[in-house]
Formats: structure tokens, C-alpha cells, sequence
């Protein structure tokens, strides 16, 4: 595996710094036990999923806690939990691994999302040592299942707003808990419940353990949903719940922070579950048009249908990029705050929390993707798309709650703006620095020495390095015009953040197609080479349109006219013949009838 570099690792710093290959890391590094893992999860799929996908979408009683008991068996609920808690230990990047071999099971891959992350974690990382020997063990061999009761009818994206109240009991033994939970994942078997409730008038909810079999607990039937029809989603009713005062999770009035912090993992997770849903679809689609023939010939060699192929990979490509840099990112920085002294749990809190903003990119950016291919592979399938016969109808439907849960896209865009912008204004990020410099350049004299693209990919970082300059000069003139009204411009925020996910991305599929290079040559990098070029292209043209846009939301007069053309500046790019790169990396996935890269 290639040395990493000992640059200090920041979360959003990618927008102020020059990276090199040497900073990320990428899927193909992945080592033997890794990938024996992936294969195991792929085997468990073919073996023991697939072939009862209707009876799982028909909410078959018991049947899918007796697929997550054996999921349990293999060790997949505990790739991350700790040995001690009889867990397998392994990183968080194998456990990213893990959700992404599970991606592409629909109702399964939720309800395991749900038991292994915002189900278990809390207690892993927040719990007191008494709590994680009593429960975690449970949960990580599949005896107990989890879920997560956060979501009120009035308390969704504004979580904190839940109005569930935990009172203390007259012998202070118990806090009891009466309110109201909706869209609770495997609630319908689960034996143990993290429910956020408010004591008194507490500014901040608190968490806590809750255990199936306590007093006081009712449910709503089944939800009948238009996706991911297998996985249990009720709502859980609280009811003087009697919860023991030591099974509060964390302290007092901590509840919010701790689902903040559970669903910075969570985004990352669903990320990497939406690219396993979105590599299947790439690969069912484009088998299906090797198989399909018109006119006598197979669909697959109509340059139509090989548009979408090579635009499916290309978006997958990219997304997998940014996944997999992000979770090695959070990797190396658990690793770095252990040695420094932290608890393993600490660590892996903090170093969530720290790249809280590339977890919401990849959230938005991975769930639009997977839109995209299953919008496509119905497509590509024509008629027999839309029959429920065929695999593109439950993929699609399955597909459309990835950009909601885990916090909407919409949110998730707010959020990484507003992250960086408060980590700018408390000094943890140089921001302004890098900004103003920007402004100089616009006003100085351009540089007309011609740079040397002899080398592999020369052209694209150059652009990728001017992409971070538009959105410098943009973002930093917006929050020096706007000021405090800055946050409750919403479209400005969502424009800013589609050229900041974009600016990450792109650096990542180059980054990560430059170290490939490196490893294997440029023959064997042929089609890597042709994707990141579309790629980074095509993020280049998507930056001029919504940089206009943002531009145009908040200047007026000679600053409009001298910021657009800055803008025009920066996005300005050679263009190649996108004809032809993408029937080039068509023909690969088709002579490899699936994704191959």
C-alpha cells in the first residue's frame, strides 16, 4: 500500500489545500481480509437474500430478524464493534465496506443500517462501560436487534424539537416516558430501543436505553411505504414507559449531540449503501442490454443506450472516489487521537464529527447517483422496466428514500455550507485568507504562461484548482455582503454547496485515478483515465450554471459583472469530445457485461 502523507488532517480543508495521491486512499487498496469480507457479504446476499426478496417485501412475520440472526452468525452486525464486546474490530473503513457489499438488498440493507449504526452505536460510543457489557454484545451477534426512536410527527429534520417527556419517578428509580416516535426502522422486532426524550424544560433532548419488554410501550401496524416495503417502519408509542435512571445514555441534556454525532456516521454509511444499490443497477442494466435485441441487433450497441452506461459508471466512479477517501480520512484521524491518548470511542466520535461536512457530500451525492442510475435502468429496460416483474421496479422504489433519511439532501446541503462557513468564522479553517487572495488575482494581470500538461491528468487538477477558486471568490463575497442574513438564504446555500460536493468529488476521482496510474500504468488505466476526464468536464459546466446562479442571488451592478466574470474564468476548460470517451468506457463495461472499474 502506497505511504500516506502526514498532512494534518482537517475536515473540509480539501477546498483551501493542495492534495497529492499520496493524501487518500482508494478502493483498489483495500488488502486480502478486506476483500474477503466483501465476498462473504456478496455470498450471503446470493445465498440467503435474494432468493426471498418477495417474501421479504411482504413483511412475512419474523422473517427479517431471523435474516439479520444470521447476518448476526456471520459477524457482519460487528464488523466495528470491538473485540471485547464480541465484535470483529475491524475499521471503519471495512465496515463502509461491509454496507456497501449489503447496498443493493433494499429493505435489508435499511434495516441493517438501522440495527448497526444509529441502533448500536449511541451505546458503543456514548454508553458507560456497564451498558456496553450488558447490551452491546447482544446487538453485535444479532440475539437483540435495535432501532432508533428520534422522529416525532412535529420533530423531523428539526430533531430537537421533540416534544417526548422523560419525568422522574416519585422514588427517583425511574424516568417515565410519554410521547410519540414515527418512521422507526425495525421497530417492529426490535428488543431494544435509543429513544430521545425531554426532561423538564430542558433546552436539549436526553437519550436512553430502552428495552422491548419495559411497561408502557404500544405500536401502530406496519407502514405501508413506496420503497423499501421489507424493512419494519412503525410508529412506538410511550405511555409512563418506566426507563431505570441508569440506563440514561451520556449525560443529561446531551441527546442532541449524540444524534448529531450518530447521524454524521449514518450519512457516510448510506453513502456507501446507495453506491452498492447503484453498482448493481449499472451492472443489471447493462447485462439486460447485452441480452435485449431491436432491429436485430443488441441494444447495447446503440450509441443511445451506451450514453447512459457511460454515464451511470462514470457518476459511480466518482462517488465510490469520494466514499471511500472520507472514510479512510476518518481512518487515519481515529488512529492519530488514540495515540494522542483518547478512548477508542472518543476518537471515533471526533474524527466523525470533524468530517461531519465530507459525510453530508457524500450523503447528498451518493443517494443522487443512485436516482440517477435507477431512473436510467428503468429506462434502458423500456417496457419491462415498469413491470414489478423485472428487477428495476422494486430498485427504483427502493432507491427514493436514500434523499430522504439520515437528514434530506436539502438539509444536508444547508449543513456542509454552514459548517464551513462557522469553521471559517472561528479560525479552524483559513478561509478568508485563501478568499481574498482570489480577489486579488481577478483584479491583477491574468497569467499567460502556458502550464505543462505532458503529464497524466495535468489539465484536470488545473481545473479542479481553479474550482475551488470560484467557489472562494462566491462564497466569500456572499458572507461579506449578506452578513448575518447569510444562513436564511437557502437557495444561495444549496447552489454554494452543489459547487463545493462537486469540488470534492472531482478532486477525489482525480486524485484516485492519478494514484492508479502510479500502480498499474496508463494501459491498464484506460477507461479510469476517459472517466475522470467526462467527470471532471462535465463538474466544470454543472459550476458555471449554479455558480450564476448564486452570483446572481445576492450582486448587483460592476460587482455582479466582475464576479461572473471570474466565474467564467475559473470554469473555463478546453472541451474534448465526450462523444467518444463515453463509447470508449461503454465498450469496456460491455465487453465486461457489468461494472468493471
Amino acid at each position: 500500500m502506497t505511504p500516506y502523507s502526514n498532512k494534518t488532517l482537517k475536515g473540509g480543508a480539501f477546498l483551501i489545500q493542495e492534495n497529492s495521491p499520496e493524501d487518500i486512499f482508494i478502493p483498489e487498496e483495500f488488502g486480502e481480509e478486506e476483500n474477503m469480507m466483501r465476498q462473504s457479504c456478496k455470498d450471503f446476499v446470493s445465498k440467503e437474500i435474494d432468493p426471498i426478496r418477495d417474501r421479504i417485501d411482504k413483511l412475512e412475520p419474523g422473517l427479517m430478524n431471523d435474516v439479520l440472526s444470521k447476518a448476526g452468525e456471520l459477524g457482519f452486525l460487528g464488523v466495528s464493534v470491538p473485540e471485547v464486546y464480541g465484535g470483529l474490530g475491524l475499521s471503519f473503513n471495512c465496515s463502509m465496506l461491509i454496507a456497501d457489499a449489503l447496498g443493493a438488498t433494499g429493505s435489508f440493507a435499511t434495516a441493517y443500517g438501522a440495527h448497526t449504526g444509529i441502533g448500536t452505536l449511541p451505546i458503543l460510543y456514548y454508553g458507560t462501560d456497564a451498558q456496553k457489557q450488558k447490551y452491546v454484545p447482544k446487538l453485535a451477534s444479532g440475539e437483540w436487534k435495535a432501532c432508533y426512536c428520534l422522529t416525532e410527527p412535529d420533530a423531523g429534520s428539526d430533531a430537537n424539537s421533540g416534544k417526548t417527556k422523560a419525568v422522574l419517578s416519585a422514588d427517583g428509580q425511574h424516568y417515565l416516558l410519554t410521547g410519540q416516535k414515527m418512521w422507526i426502522s425495525n421497530a417492529g422486532f426490535a428488543q431494544l430501543l435509543i429513544v430521545f426524550a425531554r426532561i423538564e424544560n430542558d433546552k436539549n433532548l436526553t437519550a436512553f436505553i430502552v428495552e422491548r419488554s419495559y411497561e408502557g410501550i404500544t405500536m401502530n401496524e406496519e407502514e405501508h411505504k413506496m420503497g423499501i416495503k421489507g424493512s419494519s417502519t412503525r410508529q412506538v408509542f410511550f405511555n409512563e414507559c418506566p426507563v431505570p435512571v441508569e440506563n440514561m445514555l451520556s449525560e443529561r441534556g446531551n441527546g442532541f449531540k449524540i444524534a448529531v454525532n450518530i447521524l454524521n456516521i449514518g450519512r457516510i454509511k448510506l453513502a456507501v449503501a446507495a453506491l452498492g444499490g447503484a453498482r448493481d443497477t449499472c451492472s443489471t442494466a447493462i447485462r439486460y442490454a447485452n441480452e435485449r435485441k431491436q432491429f436485430n441487433q443488441k441494444i447495447s450497441s446503440f450509441p443511445a443506450i451506451q450514453h447512459k452506461i457511460a454515464e451511470m459508471a462514470t457518476k459511480l466512479y466518482a462517488t465510490e472516489s469520494a466514499c471511500y477517501r472520507a472514510g479512510q480520512d476518518i481512518d487515519r484521524l481515529t488512529s492519530s487521537l488514540v495515540q494522542q491518548g483518547l478512548s477508542e470511542s472518543q476518537a471515533k466520535l471526533k474524527s466523525a464529527e470533524q468530517f461531519a461536512v465530507e459525510c453530508a457530500i457524500t450523503k447528498v451525492h451518493s443517494s443522487e447517483v443512485l436516482d440517477y442510475c435507477v431512473d436510467e435502468g428503468v429506462q434502458i429496460f423500456g417496457g419491462m422496466g415498469f413491470s414489478a416483474d423485472a428487477p428495476m421496479e422494486r430498485a427504483y422504489r427502493d432507491a427514493r428514500i436514500s434523499r430522504i433519511y439520515e437528514g434530506t439532501n436539502e438539509i444536508n446541503r444547508m449543513l456542509l455550507v454552514g459548517m464551513l462557513v462557522k469553521r471559517g468564522m472561528k479560525g479552524e479553517l483559513d478561509l478568508m485568507g485563501p478568499a481574498m487572495a482570489v480577489g486579488k488575482e481577478l483584479l491583477g494581470v491574468p497569467d499567460f504562461n502556458r502550464p505543462d500538461l505532458s503529464q497524466p491528468l495535468a489539465e484536470e487538477k488545473i481545473l479542479i484548482k481553479n474550482l475551488k477558486k470560484a467557489i472562494l471568490m462566491i462564497a466569500g463575497k456572499a458572507v461579506q455582503s449578506l452578513g448575518a442574513n447569510f444562513e436564511d438564504e437557502q437557495e444561495l446555500l444549496m447552489t454554494l454547496a452543489d459547487l463545493i460536493i462537486e469540488c470534492y468529488v472531482c478532486e477525489s476521482v482525480c486524485l484516485r485515478t492519478e494514484k492508479l496510474i502510479s500502480l498499474r500504468g496508463k494501459d491498464a488505466t484506460k477507461g479510469h483515465y476517459a472517466m475522470t476526464q467526462l467527470y471532471v468536464r462535465k463538474a466544470l459546466d454543472l459550476a458555471a450554471m449554479q455558480g450564476k446562479e448564486a452570483i446572481c442571488a445576492f450582486a448587483k451592478g460592476d460587482e455582479m459583472n466582475v464576479l461572473l466574470l471570474g466565474l467564467k474564468r475559473f470554469t473555463k476548460y478546453a472541451p474534448l469530445n465526450n462523444k467518444e470517451i463515453r463509447r470508449s468506457i461503454a465498450q469496456m463495461l460491455i465487453d465486461n457485461n457489468g461494472y468493471c472499474f
